[in-house]
């Protein structure tokens, strides 16, 4: 199970990135973690934006509704996500993970 907090400015969602992968995608989980795949390789920032582009893509949100606010430098990162509630976001990755 994924865990997810509630915030002033969102909703925290952890996330353990897997650069350089064959393609892109959420994986399953990891120690509480959405884990999540990009076959971009971690150079300058670009694997944050494909991790950030896969997770819009497949939760269903636009892209501004994700901002990274930490672990930018480590494979496991922190997004906050806006306009959506706790409920939608929690019932969206369980059909992703096919919970």
């Amino acid at each position: 199970m994924v865990q997810l907090e509630q915030t002033e400015s969102g909703i925290a969602i952890s996330v353990k990135a897997q650069p350089a992968a064959r393609r892109n995608g959420i994986v399953g989980t990891h120690a509480g973690m959405l884990k999540v795949a990009v076959t971009q390789a971690p150079d300058k920032g670009k694997a944050n934006e494909a991790v950030a582009d896969v997770l819009a893509d497949q939760l269903e949100l636009h892209r501004n509704q994700l901002q990274l606010v930490s672990g930018a430098t480590s494979r496991q990162k922190r997004f906050i996500v806006t306009g959506v509630s706790l409920d939608e976001l929690r019932q969206r990755i369980e059909l992703l993970l096919g919970e």
